[in-house]
C-alpha cells in the first residue's frame, strides 16, 4: 500500500511517512498530543521495575510544554511508577523536580493528575475508596501463592516470592496482577498459566463483591489488558491465552469513571483553560463525571468545547487489537485493546468538528512481552520504498474496523523516541511554543 503525499496528514492510513507526522508537529502551534507510555516511548519489559526511559525524550517533551500530555492506566507514583523510573534515569529526584521533568498528565486510567512538577491529587476519588484499594495488593499475593502452593509444578517455579513481588503491583488507584513473569516461567505448562488466569479473575470478581458489602459496589470495575473489548453490559472481556499469545497478563482493580476516553476530555478541558481562560466543563471536572459511552463523551465535546479553539489532537498508543472468530461460518469481531477507545473518540472529534486529528499507532511487539501481533512490512514492487502490507495489529477479516490509524512506527519505541526528539528540536527552532 503505497499512500499519496497529495493526502492531508489524518487522510492517511497505516503510514510509515513520518515525515508528514513530523512537519505537523513542529509547525502546528495549537495540537494537543495525548500519549500512552508502556510500549510508546518505554519498551514492554516482564518486571515492571526495569523499565526505563530515555533523559533526552523526558526533555523533548517539555518543548511540548502546554501541547503534551500522558493518558496511561499506569501510575505516576508508587514503587513501580513512572516517576521513579525517570528520577532513576537522571539520578536526582530533586533536579526533575525543580527542573519540571515529570510527565504532565492522567494517570490510573485518568483519576490521578500530575504537573511537571510532580505533584499529584486524585480528582474525584473518596478516602473509603483509597483505603479500601489499599488492602488490593496483599490479597493478590496471597491468592498468587496460594495458587502455587495447590500446584505440583511450584517446586519448579524460580524465586517464587520474586515472581509473585514482581506481579503485585501496589499502585495506589489501581491496583494489579501482571502475571508476565509468570507467562515466562510457565512456558512449558500452558494449562496452568490459563487456570492462572482464571483464578486472577475470580480474585478480581471478589473484591468487587467485597466492595459491595462495604457499600462500594458502584466504585470499582475490572481492566483486562489486552482484552476482547466489552460485553452488552459494559464489561471488559478477558482474553484467553493461546498458542504463543499470553493473551490478557494485566489484571486492574480500577475506580468506576477510569477510563482513558474520559481522560481525553478531562485534558481538553484542562487545555481550553490554559489557552481561553474558562474551563468547558467546569473547574472541578473529572473523569469519574463523565459518560462511559464513546458516542455521550463526543456529544458533549460538540456542546461545551468552542470550535474555534479546538486544537489539532494527536493520539498516540500501541494497544489495539482485533480478532474474527469463525464458528460454523459465523463471523464474531472482538475490538479491543487499552488504547483502542481513547485513540477512537480523538479521531472522532476530528471528523465531527473537521479538525484532522491523527492517530499514531507504535509497534511494540519487540519488547519483551510477546503478545502483540507485529506490522508486517513489504516493498512497494514500482518504488521500492517500505509499505505495510498487513493491516496494523488487528485481524484482516476485520472489514468493519472503525479505528484508522494513520501513521505507524513499526520499529517501536526506540524509533518513535529518536523521531520525537528530532520534531522537538524542529520545533524549538521554529519557536512554535
Amino acid at each position: 500500500m503505497s499512500v499519496s503525499p497529495q493526502l492531508l496528514p489524518h487522510e492517511h492510513t497505516l503510514s510509515l511517512k513520518t515525515e508528514v507526522l513530523a512537519d505537523v508537529l513542529t509547525h502546528v502551534e495549537n495540537i494537543l498530543i495525548i500519549q500512552d507510555l508502556d510500549g510508546v516511548c518505554m519498551g514492554l519489559v516482564k518486571d515492571p521495575l526495569t523499565r526505563v526511559i530515555d533523559r533526552n525524550y523526558v526533555k523533548a517533551t517539555q518543548v511540548f510544554d502546554g501541547h503534551f500530555y500522558v493518558l496511561t492506566n499506569g501510575e505516576h507514583i508508587g514503587d513501580k511508577g513512572v516517576n521513579g523510573i525517570i528520577e532513576r534515569a537522571f539520578g536526582n529526584p530533586a533536579e526533575v523536580k525543580a527542573k519540571g521533568l515529570y510527565l504532565p498528565g492522567l494517570a490510573g486510567g485518568g483519576v490521578q493528575w500530575q504537573d511537571r512538577q510532580g505533584n499529584v491529587s486524585h480528582p474525584g476519588v473518596s478516602e473509603a475508596e483509597l483505603e479500601f484499594l489499599a488492602e488490593v495488593p496483599q490479597r493478590i499475593k496471597i491468592r498468587l501463592r496460594r495458587f502455587f502452593e495447590q500446584k505440583s509444578i511450584a517446586a519448579e517455579i524460580d524465586n517464587l516470592d520474586e515472581c509473585i513481588q514482581a506481579s503485585v503491583l501496589e499502585n495506589k488507584v489501581s491496583p494489579s496482577a501482571n502475571l508476565n513473569t509468570f507467562y515466562e516461567q510457565l512456558r512449558q505448562y500452558p494449562e496452568i498459566y490459563i487456570d492462572l488466569q482464571k483464578d486472577m479473575q475470580n480474585l478480581m470478581q471478589d473484591v468487587l463483591q467485597e466492595a459491595q458489602v462495604k457499600g462500594l459496589g458502584d466504585s470499582f470495575f475490572v481492566h483486562y489488558a489486552p482484552n476482547l473489548g466489552r460485553d452488552l453490559q459494559g464489561q471488559e472481556i478477558l482474553r484467553p491465552a493461546q498458542t504463543q499469545d499470553s493473551g490478557t497478563t494485566d489484571f486492574q482493580f480500577m475506580l468506576q469513571g477510569a477510563i482513558k476516553e474520559a481522560g481525553v476530555l478531562a485534558i481538553l478541558n484542562r487545555y481550553y483553560s490554559q489557552r481561553t481562560g474558562s474551563y468547558p466543563l467546569g473547574e472541578d471536572f473529572n473523569v469519574r463525571q463523565a459518560p462511559k459511552m464513546l458516542e455521550e463523551l463526543l456529544e458533549l465535546v460538540k456542546a461545551n468545547f468552542d470550535p474555534k479553539e479546538m486544537p489539532l489532537m494527536i493520539g498516540v498508543g500501541d494497544t489495539v487489537n482485533s480478532s474474527v472468530e469463525d464458528a460454523q461460518g459465523k463471523l464474531t469481531v472482538r475490538r479491543g485493546g487499552s488504547d483502542r477507545n481513547f485513540l477512537q473518540l480523538i479521531q472522532r472529534i476530528g471528523q465531527e468538528l473537521d479538525t484532522g486529528n491523527i492517530i499514531v499507532y507504535i509497534d511494540s511487539s519487540q519488547g519483551e512481552v510477546k503478545n502483540r501481533k507485529s506490522v508486517k512490512i513489504g516493498q512497494n514492487e514500482t518504488s521500492g520504498e517500505e509499505i505495510i502490507v498487513l493491516e496494523g495489529p488487528g485481524d484482516v477479516r476485520d472489514v468493519d474496523e472503525p479505528l484508522t490509524l494513520n501513521f505507524v512506527f513499526h520499529k517501536g519505541h526506540q524509533q518513535y523516541n529518536e523521531f520525537f526528539q528530532k520534531v522537538a528540536r524542529e520545533r524549538k527552532a521554529s519557536d512554535h511554543r
